[in-house]
């Protein structure tokens, strides 16, 4: 999933920032509302993760913004306020789900999974299929010809990402910004080693190559019969 955070406290951003990446997501972290308001009207977001209190413009306020501009993108609303009073102004003002701090991030990684299953009810939004290799964006499955595939965070946001454009090229500098997150070029050969990698699991064993490198331009993933 891809995913926006708008927490003030640099510390706990990062530390969502880390433990998100590290569960197979893509997280951006804004630290105050105009920034967040701009980032998910503008972006394409799974779900927003908005804590209450920010400097500019505070989260209630976010969200209603958003809501009455028409965008329906499921919110998780954290802050200090846990009272059930401060629960019930949040989800009025527009939030899909409401976290007391402290929290558990177990239970925060719960909490987003249930609102993007939510958003996405059919298999159509959450299953890619390309050729007879299918991805499934919630469970976290990879499955060709039968066969389960198991693959590493960075991979799996790899293939999601590869087969959320199946059919069109990939370059190297959409892979760094929606996998990586990098917004500048490190000058390493990281994303060739991933691609190799992920190659070696999903086309090796089976028949017929789906991930093809586009010479100077990128890669592209597309089932080849079509």
């Amino acid at each position: 999933m891809r995913l926006l955070v708008v927490e003030d406290d640099r510390e706990a951003a990062e530390y969502l920032r880390k433990a998100l990446r590290e569960a197979g997501h893509v997280a951006e972290v804004v630290h105050e509302g105009e920034a967040g308001l701009a980032l998910a009207i503008d972006g394409e977001f799974d779900v927003l993760v908005v804590d209450r209190m920010l400097p500019k413009r505070d989260g209630l306020s976010l969200v209603a913004e958003l809501r009455g501009r028409g965008i329906a993108t499921p919110v998780l609303i954290l802050s200090a306020l846990g009272q059930v009073d401060d629960r019930v102004t949040g989800l009025r003002a527009g939030g899909d789900d409401y976290l007391a701090k402290p929290y558990s991030f177990s239970e925060l990684l719960a909490r987003i999974e249930a609102l993007a299953r939510r958003a996405t009810p059919q298999a159509a939004d959450t299953v890619y299929h390309v050729g007879d290799l299918e991805l499934d964006r919630l469970s976290h499955r990879v499955v060709r010809a039968g066969e389960e595939i198991p693959l590493q965070p960075r991979e799996f946001r790899l293939l999601e990402y590869l087969m959320r454009h199946a059919g069109q090229v990939v370059t190297r500098t959409m892979l760094l910004e929606n996998v990586w997150d990098y917004h500048f070029d490190p000058q390493t050969n990281v994303i060739d080693v991933h691609v190799s990698r992920l190659r070696a699991k999903i086309d090796k064993s089976f028949g017929k190559p789906l991930l093809h490198t586009v010479r100077g331009a990128g890669y592209m993933i597309r089932d080849g019969t079509r």
